[in-house]
């Protein structure tokens, strides 16, 4: 098995943070995304958590003897699950792959918190397991690749995320947003 994780803060403040999330997509600089759609939300109306459950359609390049190997195409699929909670302000969500599950696995977990002086906390941690027993070798070397992949995806995830804030806040201020 292999991790990532990282994790920083953003200079905005929760509430904006989270309704940049839901702006996040699509976006000319995370390509891999070409599809979002929510099959579920609800409000829990005892505790007022929003839930939220989507599906993420991506196109992957993956090298040939991964295609090879495992067959498949470039379309792929992932889960994510939100729970927004207004009242303690925090915000998890989780994702995993849909796609070609049964030889990889990606369980990914993202919290946003409000942190000090206006500031949201970001965390983010992926577990990404082979399911090749038999081939170990094989599986370090996906187990490897993937890992590599995910955190490059996650450095373009942070880095369009950071630019739909920032057209956020210069929307909210009433100035139109310059393109990057």
């Amino acid at each position: 098995m292999h991790f990532f994780s990282q994790s920083f803060q953003y200079d905005h403040p929760w509430s904006h943070v989270v309704i940049g999330m839901w702006r996040k997509y699509p976006n000319p600089k995370c390509t891999h995304v070409v599809s979002v759609d929510v099959v579920d939300r609800s409000v829990d109306p005892q505790t007022g958590i929003i839930r939220t459950e989507r599906i993420l359609g991506c196109k992957q390049k993956a090298p040939r003897w991964i295609v090879k190997l495992f067959g498949g195409s470039e379309d792929a699929f992932v889960r994510e699950i939100c729970f927004v909670d207004p009242a303690t302000q925090n915000t998890t969500i989780t994702s995993v792959n849909l796609s070609l599950s049964q030889f990889a696995s990606c369980y990914e977990v993202v919290r946003y918190t409000p942190s000090s002086h206006n500031r949201t906390a970001f965390t983010q941690t992926a577990e990404i397991q082979a399911r090749m027993a038999l081939w170990r070798s094989a599986a370090d070397g996906l187990e490897k690749w993937l890992c590599q992949r995910f955190e490059q995806n996650a450095q373009l995830g942070k880095t369009a995320f950071t630019e739909v804030l920032r057209a956020l806040s210069e929307e909210r201020l009433g100035r139109p947003a310059m393109a990057a």
